[in-house]
């Protein structure tokens, strides 16, 4: 049998896991669903309290057709790609100038370390009384959430690169920004890509944690919302709702992170 005939035996070995992988996923997705539906109809658990797939369909129908829906999400996807762009942007800058001033960095890490482990939450309303109850302070709280974490991320991928190599680029007398530009980014490529997963997720939950706080739009104020009123399946419909765009938020960093590991 030949190399190539080997390769391909394996390359289909391997998209048929994928598929029974996926086809797995899918069946346990709706296995959870159809009992979750059986459960709620038979009164098994308590209708009211967890309601039902039925119910949170038809919810969702609702707010599709009176707009409400694409208003929230809207809403909530701008705020989480602002507080993303400028998390991951502060982010890098602030890990350069840490790698570039080694000093800085042994100054400010315990503080970094305090802020990231203080309770956000607890900050809330000084974020309300500072900024205003509107969508600053829920940026404001999504950057306290997601900037450390990637300040901490890409510090710790820079000082990862190997030292031979830059010892080798100061004995060719390379200077720091083209050390920076042609071993630093390129060597922490992965942990970069690494920190914008973290981040997003980080991003998400400081924007919703925001929206309780603030918000009379998104699809954080409609859990809340949802919760003052007593209407338990408008929560499901947003907890769900939140559970499928994050899905696909992560789903489009793996697919940026793919595209930008093939390029050399």
């Amino acid at each position: 049998m030949s190399m190539s005939e080997n390769a391909k035996k394996i390359i289909q070995k391997n998209k048929r896991k994928k598929k029974i992988i996926l086809l797995c996923q899918i069946g346990l997705v709706l296995l959870f669903f159809l009992l979750w539906e059986f459960l709620s109809s038979k009164k098994i658990i308590n209708p009211f309290i967890f309601s039902s797939p039925s119910k949170i369909f038809t919810t969702i129908m609702n707010l599709i057709k009176t707009g409400e829906l694409w208003s929230h999400i809207f809403t909530t996807l701008y705020e989480i790609v602002l507080a993303f762009g400028i998390g991951i942007t502060l982010g890098l800058i602030i890990a350069i100038l840490l790698y570039e001033l080694p000093i800085l960095a042994k100054i400010i890490d315990p503080f970094l370390t305090m802020i990231n482990s203080l309770p956000k939450v607890a900050l809330g309303p000084i974020i309300i009384i500072w900024t205003g109850a509107n969508t600053k302070s829920i940026i404001v709280m999504a950057l306290l959430i997601n900037l450390i974490v990637s300040i901490m991320n890409i510090y710790n991928g820079f000082l990862g690169v190997d030292p031979l190599k830059l010892k080798l680029l100061h004995s060719l007398k390379a200077t720091k920004l083209q050390i920076l530009k042609y071993l630093i980014l390129p060597e922490s490529k992965r942990t970069i890509l690494s920190s914008l997963k973290i981040n997003i997720s980080m991003t998400l939950i400081g924007v919703i944690m925001g929206e309780f706080l603030v918000s009379k739009k998104g699809i954080g104020y409609l859990i809340i919302y949802g919760t003052q009123v007593f209407n338990l399946t408008l929560v499901m419909s947003g907890i769900l709702i939140l559970i499928i765009l994050s899905f696909l938020i992560y789903e489009c960093i793996v697919f940026l992170e793919k595209k930008l590991s093939k390029q050399r």
